[in-house]
């Protein structure tokens, strides 16, 4: 069933809802605007799935390793934060990874909603883009990056868009699934604590896509979010575009380690005819997927994805 809510302008409900699972967090904009922003504690108390703070997966900290993801005051229609480095002040250089400086991944608490962008850099380390939040609901941003001299890092912070939002089930796990026309298949199952392969072929009308075109440096780009506390997982690719081996699809495999049992929400980007699509799947690792043949990605009962590459 879909349950309906009312989400105000700065969810105050929030911190007693997440406070358990997520930290007490503070609301950051003091004026009313299109989205309010929630923050999640540096460190989670009690982690849901278990493990320590040191070997959480990403996602579920706001601060680590000294540097720390800051929303920052944006007009309606953008979406902006920066990067506090470990002396306090915002961080002006990064490394490139997957051809871009910076990832930000967005997607709604019930997983009904994911966006990946590239925000654009200032002068003064504060990274500004077109508002990558699709419609009301309790969203959490993803920054993906690598600062100059450090080591990967992915933050995380939790984003409140005020609206009526309907609550929408996860969808049943399953090996096929369509979008934009193209049937995406997977191959392999996740299982937990140790590396798998996870084979997506692409096939339109029918046929195999052999001419898929590079995307962020590879024929497909893998994230895995986990239900429940939204753990980030970064999937990697197996090959690259031009290394001698890696064909240009059907097939796209990826190698995947998930840290535990629990349903996870699969977005594979994948790029063809000049536009980037998106497909989505659920796990549950360590369960044989099931599949009643191909079901569109985002239908009626989990909303319309959105989807945006800037």
């Amino acid at each position: 069933m879909r349950t309906v809510t009312k989400l105000a302008g700065f969810a105050v409900g929030l911190t007693a809802v997440f406070g358990a699972t997520y930290g007490i967090g503070r609301v950051v904009d003091p004026t009313p605007v299109a989205e309010s922003r929630h923050e999640a504690a540096t460190t989670p108390s009690a982690p849901e799935h278990g493990g320590t703070a040191d070997q959480l997966p990403g996602g579920l900290l706001v601060s680590e390793r000294g540097y720390t993801l800051e929303p920052a005051d944006a007009p309606a229609g953008e979406f902006a934060f920066r990067i506090a480095g470990p002396d306090g002040r915002p961080v002006t250089r990064y490394e490139v990874a997957h051809d871009k400086q910076m990832h930000l991944i967005v997607a709604r608490r019930d997983l009904s909603g994911f966006r990946h962008v590239h925000p654009e850099l200032g002068p003064d380390g504060t990274w500004r883009v077109d508002t990558p939040l699709t419609g009301p609901g309790q969203w959490r941003a993803f920054a993906d990056f690598t600062p100059t001299g450090g080591e990967p890092l992915t933050l995380g912070v939790d984003v409140t868009v005020p609206g009526e939002l309907t609550e929408r089930p996860l969808p049943a796990p399953a090996t096929s699934t369509t979008v934009d026309g193209y049937t995406v298949t997977l191959t392999g199952a996740p299982q937990p604590g140790r590396t798998s392969s996870l084979t997506l072929t692409i096939s339109r009308d029918g046929q195999p896509v052999t001419d898929l075109e590079p995307h962020l440096g590879a024929y497909g780009h893998l994230v895995a979010l986990r239900r429940g506390d939204l753990a980030y997982l970064h999937v990697h690719p197996d090959g690259t575009p031009g290394d001698g081996r890696t064909r240009p699809g059907p097939a796209v495999t990826f190698l995947a380690e998930v840290p535990s049992t629990g349903s996870y929400r699969l977005y594979l980007d994948f790029q063809h005819g000049g536009r980037v699509h998106t497909a989505e799947f659920t796990v549950v690792p360590g369960a044989a997927p099931t599949s009643s043949g191909p079901a569109p990605t985002g239908g009626a009962d989990h909303g319309t994805p959105g989807h945006g590459h800037n």
